[in-house]
Order: C-alpha cells, then structure tokens, then sequence
C-alpha cells in the first residue's frame, strides 16, 4: 500500500529569520521559537505569542478563542 505523506508544516517567519510575538511584535532571540511561547494555528496560519502575551490571555487561549477576540 502506497500512502502519501504530507510535508511538515512550515512556520512562518519574518524575512530576518528570528521568531515574532503575533501579538506585540516582540522577537525571539533566535530563529527557532522558545520553549516559554505559545504555538497556535488559526485559519490555517501558525502564530507563535510570547510568554508574556500567552500569561496575560491565558483564559481565552484556554477557552480556545482566537487572537482576534484577546
């Protein structure tokens, strides 16, 4: 039986390669994202959100309401 893989998802990244808060715009200090910040898919898209942003929304990120409606 031949199955077909899918590629790994690919996360999106600014030009510079370093990380981004979809939120506040704070960047990672590197190109891979920190074990401290949150991954999220919506509509298709990964957004990553820094520690800070996840902390402040955690009851909606929880309740599983996208960015939008922080």
């Amino acid at each position: 039986m031949d199955e077909e893989t899918e590629p790994p998802e690919q996360t999106e990244q600014p030009a510079t390669g370093s990380v981004v808060c979809a939120r506040c715009g704070t960047t990672a200090g590197s190109d891979t994202v920190p074990v401290t910040w949150l991954s999220s898919v919506e509509d298709g898209r990964r957004l990553h959100f820094c520690e800070s942003c996840a902390r402040l929304h955690i009851r909606a990120i929880e309740s599983r309401l996208d960015s939008l409606w922080w």
